[in-house]
């Protein structure tokens, strides 16, 4: 096991289980797909985290995605503090919210009209009710292994921390509402087009993750958004692009632009907020009118518009508009760590499949190449677990899951990949010896 056995993450983990489920706020924080204590972090720093004990970690995490420029970036504290200083809330109108729509809307392809939240569950959920609203209809089509947050609807056949858990389906979830979920597999256009005959009266939408994050990294098959934007037009239901993990990621425009498919409706996270709450969904502006106070669809937040969430996006959204090369250099990290860690796979005679697209990544155990939930789910979990804490005790922090993601930031040098390379080619050659 890793380094972290015993000493002040189990204390600290004892005493988070009297009073917090699981010990944690978010299920796959737990460690329950990988065993062993969780590591409670201090500070982090460009690409590194520090835990409680003082030990450093090149993070592939990054607080899920959300920290494409790294830890503590200068411009962003700095944001941050000087809001923080007039104050934390208003709950009435800022003009940041104003600049923060009109940067936002012109980076996002399509995106005519927004709204600000506060996390990516509430703009996925706040657009689903908005297709509803638009069309008077009561069904979606999602897709097996892709998570939009835990709302409702989204809790069938999940992906995220559903799967590591292996409870794809939440109790408490109706079966009304789950009879108003339809399920395909992701990649699988045909099962699309089979749905969409059957239920094309009463589709409201189609909700997909561009590039799936949820189940490992997944590109969409050639010719499948384009499939679902001709079936979302043919039968009147709304297309929404769930960007909350690759918008602004794999292309400075997002999973539009990188594949010149237009969505009717967007929903956007992670990045857009700096690292603090902040999401957002928007798109057509015809559709975005249902929006009270404007229309009849009602959402609301106290939150929403932070100030200091917003400063914190302005900062990094003007920062990456400024600075297009970021997006050069992050998938040319990317592409490095990718090939180093499927070329040490080959070399050791171990079944590895690295899925890369942009800033995002991911390794399965496996021989089949991983295009779907079910190839996913069939990759060795037990190994990458394995994988995973020997990777810690090289001071290398990987998402707790065989079924994440890994995030790639600009804080990440060449030296930085090539180190995480030579430790992960240093413990498969202890796995293919065990």
């Amino acid at each position: 096991m890793s380094i972290n056995e015993g000493g002040q993450h189990a204390a600290w983990m004892l005493r988070a289980e009297k009073l917090i489920p699981g010990g944690v706020n978010s299920p796959v924080r737990a460690w329950r797909g990988v065993g062993g204590t969780p590591l409670f972090f201090e500070r982090g720093v460009g690409p590194w985290l520090i835990d409680i004990e003082g030990h450093r970690y090149l993070d592939y995490v990054g607080s899920w995605g959300a920290l494409i420029l790294g830890h503590a970036y200068p411009i962003v504290t700095e944001a941050i503090q000087a809001a923080a200083a007039r104050s934390t809330s208003f709950g009435a109108p800022t003009t940041l919210e104003v600049e923060y729509a009109e940067l936002l809307c012109s980076m996002v392809p399509n995106l005519e009209r927004m709204r600000l939240v506060n996390s990516g569950t509430e703009a996925c959920m706040s657009a689903i009710r908005l297709a509803r609203g638009a069309t008077g209809r009561r069904k979606i089509i999602k897709f097996d292994g892709c998570y939009h947050g835990h709302a409702d609807s989204f809790l069938v056949r999940a992906g995220s921390g559903a799967l590591t858990l292996g409870e794809p389906n939440s109790r408490g979830v109706t079966e009304g509402v789950a009879n108003d979920t339809l399920i395909a597999p992701y990649n699988d256009i045909a099962a699309v087009e089979r749905l969409v005959a059957e239920h094309a009266r009463d589709l409201a939408a189609i909700i997909v993750e561009p590039v799936a994050g949820n189940m490992g990294c997944i590109a969409p098959a050639a010719g499948f958004l384009a499939g679902l934007r001709r079936l979302a037009t043919g039968s009147g239901a709304v297309l929404i692009f769930d960007e909350v993990m690759c918008g602004l990621r794999v292309a400075p425009g997002g999973a539009q632009q990188l594949y010149g498919i237009k969505a009717d409706l967007i929903t956007l996270g992670k990045i857009i907020g700096g690292g603090l709450p902040l999401a957002a969904y928007g798109g057509r502006a015809d559709l975005m009118r249902h929006i009270a106070p404007e229309g009849g669809v009602y959402q609301a937040g106290t939150l929403s518009g932070n100030p200091l969430a917003v400063s914190a996006g302005l900062a990094v959204l003007t920062h990456l508009r400024d600075n297009p090369e970021i997006y050069e250099n992050l998938n040319a990290r990317t592409r490095q760590l990718a090939g180093g860690l499927a070329e040490a796979g080959r070399d050791l005679g171990i079944p590895l499949q690295v899925n890369q697209v942009g800033g995002m990544l991911s390794a399965h155990f496996s021989r089949t190449p991983v295009t779907d939930c079910e190839t996913s789910m069939a990759s060795d979990a037990k190994r990458f677990a394995k994988f995973f804490h020997a990777l810690l005790n090289h001071g290398v922090y990987l998402p707790p899951s065989a079924f994440e993601a890994w995030f790639v930031s600009a804080a990440h040098s060449e030296e930085d990949i090539e180190r995480t390379v030579t430790a992960a080619r240093l413990v498969m050659t202890h796995l293919a010896a065990g």
